[in-house]
């Protein structure tokens, strides 16, 4: 499957939490966990339950950066250290090295980058809403 989503983690499906109409999936990867909200219509679609492999897919618009100890409602708060800054006029993508050798990326603002002092080498903390985590399986 090729798609244009910059942030593809694969793993395995761990929890699955029924709801009236959306479900909360949990996908285990090499050294972390992503949870994403999708509709029990496509959890039953795609077979999600424990054990089934999966991918979790992430647009880099999506994905937050922080930094030192967030307290925040997000899910998804995954630590690595920045392996690669692109910068733009505007915007920057900002590539973190995450456990189990994935990477992550975010599309954030060159304003972000300055502010936040961002640079290689720097740890740093992917902030993703489980809202906007996305799955596929076969």
């Amino acid at each position: 499957m090729k798609l244009s989503a910059r942030n593809q983690i694969a793993g395995k499906i761990v929890r699955v939490e029924e709801g009236a109409v959306n479900g909360i999936v949990a996908l285990e990867f090499d050294g972390g966990t992503i949870s994403g909200t999708i509709s029990m219509v496509s959890i039953k679609e795609l077979g999600l339950s424990p054990g089934k492999d999966a991918v979790a897919i992430i647009k880099a618009t999506e994905v937050m950066i922080g930094l030192g100890n967030l307290i925040l409602s997000a899910r998804n708060k995954i630590n690595g250290t920045i392996s690669y800054i692109e910068e733009g006029a505007v915007n920057a993508i900002v590539t973190l090295d995450v456990p189990g050798n994935n990477h992550i990326s975010a599309t954030i603002s060159m304003a972000a980058v300055k502010e936040l002092e961002l640079a290689v080498g720097k740890d740093a903390i992917a902030v993703i809403k489980a809202s906007s985590v996305m799955f596929a399986a076969e």
